[in-house]
């Protein structure tokens, strides 16, 4: 195991791996999108207090898991990059950044638009609501962070310590529905016992997370690979790899 983890903390053959996984995971993510829209629109009954309009779940619910995994990848990323400076989690973190704060914002307005036939407003100062718009704001400091430091190794220290530090509002996050009265809905999913949900709701909703999920993998990769490029631009294996990129799209 610890020769696996060493072998593809270089650079160059995680980026080549990294490839390799994202040709994998494309056909899995696809099959679950489509299976997961077709269970949330077609297949999952009408629920009997919210009419319609609770399919929005089917966005808002892997959207809001999604803005606490990603940080929380952060998290692991930046003890890798305090503890023993690995470059490629310094990467990582930068590359998580973005996705996480994208997902963080599709939660809380896919949560206001569902917020507003059930509540009767559109934003409301709940415990859950403001400790996400929290995530937010702490996701953009990550990301202004980098951008204004110029030294690369500096910045990616910088933005570890700020994400450590930001770590703390993650179990609020989650344990804000049980800590606090608030007009959020308690776990229904999760919950100790049998989940609170019909079977032909929960199966599209899980079939969903696992896509978004997939879709954050494949994206993260991405923007690894971008950012090892950028990192290891002057070396040999890098530059080979721009010329021949350059000729095949010249050949084609």
């Amino acid at each position: 195991m610890m020769n696996f983890l060493h072998k593809y903390a270089s650079l160059r053959n995680f980026y080549f791996l990294s490839l390799r996984l994202s040709r994998w995971l494309v056909l899995p993510f696809v099959f679950t999108l489509v299976y997961g829209l077709i269970g949330a629109l077609w297949i999952a009954p009408q629920d009997y207090q919210q009419g319609e309009s609770f399919r929005i779940m089917y966005v808002h619910v892997p959207s809001a898991w999604l803005s606490m995994f990603v940080y929380m990848n952060m998290v692991g990323a930046a003890v890798l990059t305090l503890i023993w400076r690995v470059k490629l989690s310094e990467i990582v973190l930068r590359a998580c950044a973005p996705l996480g704060a994208i997902f963080t914002f599709l939660a809380l307005v896919t949560g206001s638009i569902w917020g507003k036939p059930m509540w009767g407003t559109w934003w409301v100062w709940d415990a859950r609501l403001t400790s996400e718009l929290l995530l937010l704001f702490i996701y953009f400091g990550i990301i202004a962070l980098f951008h204004a430091i110029e030294d690369r190794r500096m910045a990616a220290k910088a933005c570890a310590l700020l994400t450590l530090v930001g770590a703390v509002n993650i179990p609020i996050i989650h344990y804000s529905v049980e800590w606090w009265s608030t007009l959020h809905q308690g776990p229904t999913v999760s919950k100790i016992g049998a989940p609170s949900i019909h079977i032909d709701m929960l199966i599209p909703l899980i079939v969903m997370s696992v896509s978004f999920t997939l879709y954050f993998i494949i994206m993260c990769l991405a923007r690894i690979r971008i950012g090892i490029r950028e990192y290891d631009k002057n070396s040999n294996w890098v530059k080979n790899l721009v010329t021949s990129t350059l000729q095949k799209e010249h050949s084609q």
